[in-house]
């Protein structure tokens, strides 16, 4: 547990957690602190726990996943919650039901938590704002906020480094789509690590001056001396036209190889959100080395994903 005294929190003091922007550097290592146990709990052959115990948790996606969705599940059922997963694929939202509706159609099964990932910037805190007796957490939404990743990378960070604050990380490729950015420059500067982020102008936001980090166009440049690498992939389902010429001349420019890799500082690490575009925004022998925390960055995602919805649950109306 981290023993600074101004870092303890003994409850999360948010009934939603929707975003990293505003978090404070004692809330967000109250989460770290409860993700570390949990990381170690599930290294263990006892990994579950009844916290959520008697809880109901729904699990709903407006966008395809994976990683995040199977993690939320997990994460549910480790702590003993009665878990649903919600396929809006096949729901009424196809057939024209409204944000709103769905929301009122979710508060009549009572629901204790509602996991959300949507398309669309802001509809996560609008559905927070609908329902009754119940806590919301934005699994991402559009290219907004998806700040359960950035604990996750934040968790990584600090296990393998010992600390976050102080270090340089270089946040680098699709600047302009990504909610993992924003989310990470966010959590980041809060725990007083210095930001990054690298990217041609095309693929940086037109307030990326005001975001917080060090704003780069030459990736040699950007990668000096860093301690921390992350990269993200182009985002095309966000995209509405040609941002770069091609994807080899992406990777000549800002692809992670050895050659770039080689301007941070020897003990870098390499981290990745995923899904990994392997040969456009990272090279196969990059992916693959021995910094890579790409791995310890799925695993962490279980970890922090438990801690959020223990969290939250403590802040849940007593019945």
């Amino acid at each position: 547990m981290n023993q600074d005294a101004d870092a303890q929190l003994k409850t999360f003091p948010h009934r939603h957690f929707l975003s990293c922007d505003g978090l404070t550097a004692p809330e967000i290592n109250f989460l770290l602190d409860l993700a570390d146990e949990a990381a170690d709990r599930n290294r263990t052959v006892d990994k579950k726990r009844d916290v959520l115990d008697g809880k109901t948790v729904i699990n709903l996606f407006f966008e395809a996943s994976t990683r995040t969705q199977a993690s939320f599940d997990l994460a549910g059922k480790r702590l003993g919650a009665d878990v649903m997963n919600m396929l809006v694929a096949s729901s009424s939202v196809q057939k024209g039901e409204t944000l709103i509706d769905t929301a009122v159609t979710l508060n009549a099964m009572r629901p204790d938590i509602i996991v959300v990932r949507h398309h669309s910037a802001g509809a996560v805190e609008l559905l927070s704002q609908k329902v009754v007796d119940c806590a919301v957490v934005n699994a991402g939404d559009g290219a907004h906020q998806h700040p359960t990743q950035a604990l996750l990378d934040a968790l990584t960070i600090r296990r393998a480094k010992g600390r976050i604050d102080g270090l340089t990380v270089a946040i680098c490729g699709d600047i302009l789509h990504s909610r993992v950015a924003r989310s990470n420059i966010n959590l980041l500067n809060a725990m007083s690590a210095r930001v990054r982020i690298i990217a041609p102008s095309t693929l940086l936001p037109s307030n990326s001056d005001r975001l917080g980090a060090e704003v780069y166009t030459d990736m040699w440049k950007g990668l000096e001396d860093v301690d921390v690498v992350m990269m993200l992939r182009l985002q095309h389902e966000r995209m509405d036209g040609a941002y770069v010429p091609s994807s080899r001349e992406f990777f000549h420019f800002f692809g992670l190889d050895h050659e770039k890799l080689a301007r941070a500082k020897p003990d870098a690490l390499i981290m990745h959100p995923g899904p990994m575009n392997r040969g456009v925004e990272i090279a196969s022998t990059v992916a693959d080395h021995s910094r890579s925390v790409v791995r310890e960055q799925v695993e962490m995602g279980v970890a922090v994903r438990m801690a959020v919805l223990e969290a939250l649950s403590a802040n849940l109306p007593q019945t």
